[in-house]
Formats: structure tokens, sequence, C-alpha cells
């Protein structure tokens, strides 16, 4: 799925995941997930405000890992940056920039994924 960063200036907010996505990948009334960013893996909380009328995760730490990416890989500065969120497990996420395929897309909740994220076995 392609999700997207929220900002206030040149600080990441949030991840906005889009109302579309939260009803097709997220089990209903789930309290946290799992994400793995490159090599950390954290756990973040899912507010019942994101299951509600704001599908975004609000998380400082990933907020940080979010601004550094697109300062060091991305180059999308204060932009918006569109982002491959996959599942791994039941409450368990990868996310990783998108590919080029979806990199265009600022709009959190279309599905799919391009595949070109490898995998952990």
């Amino acid at each position: 799925m392609v999700v997207t960063s929220l900002h206030s200036g040149h600080k990441v907010t949030a991840l906005r995941v889009g109302e579309e996505n939260v009803r097709r990948y997220f089990r209903r009334g789930v309290a946290e997930i799992d994400l793995r960013l490159d090599h950390l893996q954290i756990r973040c909380e899912l507010t019942p405000e994101f299951w509600q009328d704001q599908p975004e995760i609000h998380d400082r730490r990933l907020c940080l890992w979010l601004e550094w990416k697109q300062r060091n890989e991305t180059k999308t500065g204060s932009a918006p940056a569109a982002l491959e969120m996959i599942r791994l497990g039941r409450n368990s996420f990868i996310l990783s920039p998108a590919c080029r395929e979806h990199a265009g897309q600022t709009r959190a909740g279309k599905g799919g994924h391009c595949g070109h994220t490898k995998h952990p076995h």
C-alpha cells in the first residue's frame, strides 16, 4: 500500500495511511502495530482516531526516521513523500520509500505495491 508523510513546515508530524488502506490492510480495533524501518523495529500505537476520521500514525521515532529518509535518500525536503508499507504479518509492516511507479502518488489510500521491496525471510 502507498502511504505518505505529513508535515508541519520541515518537521514530519505523522504517517498518513488513508481510510481505504485502513479498511483493507488493518484488523479492526488493533491497538498497536510493529513497523520495520530499515534495521529498526518499533511498535506504534494506533489511537481511536486512527479508526474513525484520522487514519494517521503519530510516533516520534517514526517521524524522526521519516525526516532522515526524506533528507538523505528521497530528497523530497518538506514535501509529502510517498512510501510503501507492506504487511509482513498480522500486525507487522515494513516501511520503505515507494518505487518509481508509486513515487508520484501523494494521496495515501491507493492499494497494492510494486514488489521491489525485499522481504526478509
